[in-house]
């Protein structure tokens, strides 16, 4: 490690023509440290998440990796540097089996070239066993298209997590997941964390990121309104700053770098 951070951003903003929908958001994410980025529908979190993903440009601000400045940051990029994002659309491929979306784009494969569909499945099988629990799945051989979007959604936490990085981005992971699934997912989280691992929760459910993230950003109108540790906050304050858009003017100030 060369630096306190794992990611930082700096004066992030971003335009689409007119329309201003990111204003000059900072703040970092540290080694092995698990963040909340909270905010009600249209606050800038989605475009915020394709940003630190690489999926949509900023229009002005500075991406840091690690102590060192990214001068262009693109998907190909953040993915080199260690950054996993599942969205809200789990991105799999119906008419394919769960074994091929979950190694779609890394294939094991022989000397030859041909993919080594075995061990592959057999991979896939420890996978959704072991890292997120998937209930009603009876092979990793099945469809994709035969899936329920709970159970479509699990797969894709699973292939994010299996190929942790330095940095997993989840976008509403838990949205469509059943209690069982989602409590397995918030402990993978917290295992993650004791192997260095950084995550960015992104999710509506404040008792969800309240129970595993060690801080909480909180978005509001495309500013940051609100940064603070776990233990200097509660789910009452998460929510009035989230559903309202208040926080004391300390607070503020202290959410907004001020």
């Amino acid at each position: 490690m060369t630096s306190d951070y794992l990611l930082r951003l700096e004066g992030v903003t971003k335009k689409y023509g007119a329309n201003t929908v990111l204003k000059d958001v900072s703040f970092d994410i540290g080694h092995g440290e698990v963040v909340g980025l909270l905010g009600d529908n249209g606050a800038g979190k989605s475009t915020l998440v394709k940003i630190m993903s690489g999926v949509v440009p900023m229009t002005s601000g500075a991406y840091y990796w690690d102590g060192a400045a990214v001068p262009t940051v693109n998907r190909p990029t953040t993915e080199s540097l260690g950054v996993e994002t599942i969205f809200q659309d789990s991105a799999l491929v119906d008419q394919m089996s769960i074994t091929r979306n979950i190694f779609m784009g890394r294939e094991i494969t022989n000397p030859l070239g041909f993919m080594k569909l075995k061990q592959m499945d057999a991979i896939a099988t420890n996978i959704l066993d072991t890292v997120v629990t998937i209930e009603g799945i009876k092979s990793s051989k099945q469809l994709v298209s035969s899936l329920s979007g709970g159970q479509a959604q699990a797969v894709a936490i699973a292939r994010a997590v299996h190929f942790k990085r330095s940095l997993l981005i989840l976008d509403e992971p838990t949205s469509a997941l059943a209690v069982r699934a989602t409590e397995a997912l918030l402990d993978y989280l917290r295992q993650l964390k004791t192997e260095g691992v950084s995550s960015v929760l992104v999710t509506h459910n404040l008792h969800h990121a309240f129970k595993v993230c060690d801080r909480h950003i909180v978005m509001n109108h495309g500013k940051k309104i609100l940064d603070v540790r776990r233990e200097d906050t509660s789910v009452e304050e998460l929510t009035a700053a989230v559903v309202e858009g208040q926080v004391g003017v300390d607070r503020f100030r202290a959410g907004a770098g001020i």
